[in-house]
């Protein structure tokens, strides 16, 4: 059973304090502080084939243990990160594959990325992006942690077409103490059927449409995938820049 937190979208984060200082743990301990909390948000919809699935989810795997990421999260000044692992897909398909886990170092970081490689696919749905934001933004409320900086990684190949309004998802979550969301765009060529052509080619391309669409705050980006296989270098470049 997926689980789900605060999903009835924008409305829910402007139900209160959504996104104010992160809870203390259960037992009753301060949240530990960290350089970045980072949600990192994963395409697993229709367009994403088994095979680039596999290439995807690999990419998330051995990203986090890259040495230029290693080193980029000792140089902060806490030495520390917060991440959590998301998949999303249609308006009703988001879950938290990996909660909030504390990565200081190689073990933690190796362990991490163990953990999103032996994770089962979670769905094979539509594509809703603002629906994905919602749920990301949500989760930060219920960290044992806080940074002053909180920010949404949203990675796919494929424009939205389905659930939330992606501007509003966005704008709400800015406002409510997300920092930036982010977004790694995996290009795709021109084969296929029309219908997934034009999904995964939006008018503009999909890069400028994550531009304009989904990403926003403090110094947010666009990184570029040429391929699927070139996904895992493009996200570790994301990574540093993001925790840097």
């Amino acid at each position: 059973m997926e689980r789900r937190t605060v999903l009835n979208g924008v409305a829910a984060l402007l139900g209160g304090a959504v996104l104010g200082p992160a809870r203390a743990s259960a037992a009753g301990t301060d949240p530990a502080t960290v350089d970045l909390m980072l949600v990192l948000a994963a395409d697993v919809s229709h367009s994403i084939t088994d095979e680039k699935y596999e290439l995807q989810r690999k990419g998330y795997a051995a990203a986090m243990s890259d040495p230029d990421v290693l080193r980029a999260i000792a140089a902060g000044t806490h030495g520390r990160i917060a991440v959590s692992f998301v998949e999303w897909a249609g308006s009703q398909s988001q879950k938290l594959v990996i909660p909030w886990t504390g990565i200081g170092g190689p073990e933690e970081a190796r362990g991490f990325g163990l953990t999103v490689g032996a994770a089962p696919r979670s769905f094979s749905d539509r594509t809703a992006i603002g629906s994905a934001i919602d749920f990301s933004a949500a989760l930060f409320a219920e960290a044992p942690f806080q940074a002053e900086r909180r920010v949404i990684d949203v990675s796919g190949d494929g424009d939205s077409n389905g659930g939330s309004d992606i501007e509003g998802a966005r704008d709400a979550a800015l406002a409510h103490g997300v920092t930036a969301i982010n977004g790694i765009v995996i290009l795709s060529d021109m084969s296929g059927p029309a219908y997934l052509v034009a999904h995964t080619h939006p008018p503009g391309g999909l890069q400028e449409y994550y531009r304009r669409r989904v990403t926003g705050g403090l110094a947010s980006f666009v990184a570029v995938a040429e391929d699927f296989d070139s996904f895992g270098r493009a996200l570790v470049r994301k990574l540093v820049q993001e925790i840097s």
